[in-house]
């Protein structure tokens, strides 16, 4: 496994692997190329936006590390990281959501970040234990989601 920046020519494999998620009910924001542009590739809030691929080149996860502004939509603070961790269901448990905060975090220490926080619905078990597993802790709650939240300085 392989653990490198996103470029443009991942927007479609990127697509592909939120689709399944969504497909297997573990997303229900968009995975449509455009959104996958916007969002993971082209922001210009990027920090860092790293993806997994495996030996032949196939998507396996995707982390993305956007600063926070002003009028950030998950309400984190500005000045401070946003987090979002995606792995491709047939992934889980490799090892890969590790790897690629490995890079994230790097990433947010090179940008002098002083916080992470990640945005979860309260219902992703899988997601609320990675970021525990992580270093993260529930800085609050609300409206079906739970807000974790990593110190860095």
């Amino acid at each position: 496994m392989k653990i490198r920046p996103t470029t443009k020519a991942d927007t479609g494999p990127i697509s592909a692997m939120l689709g399944a998620l969504r497909d297997a009910g573990k997303r229900i924001r968009p995975c449509d190329p455009d959104f996958v542009r916007a969002a993971y590739v082209s922001n210009p809030e990027l920090v860092a936006s790293q993806v997994a691929e495996d030996d032949t080149g196939r998507i396996l996860g995707l982390q993305v590390l956007l600063l926070a502004g002003p009028d950030d939509p998950f309400d984190v603070p500005e000045g401070y990281g946003n987090i979002g961790t995606h792995v491709a269901p047939d992934a889980a448990r490799q090892g890969i959501g590790r790897r690629l905060f490995a890079a994230t975090l790097q990433a947010a220490r090179a940008a002098a970040l002083p916080a992470l926080d990640a945005n979860i619905a309260a219902d992703n078990d899988d997601g609320l234990t990675y970021y525990e597993a992580m270093g993260f802790r529930t800085d609050r709650t609300g409206e079906g989601r739970i807000v974790k939240r990593l110190i860095l300085s």
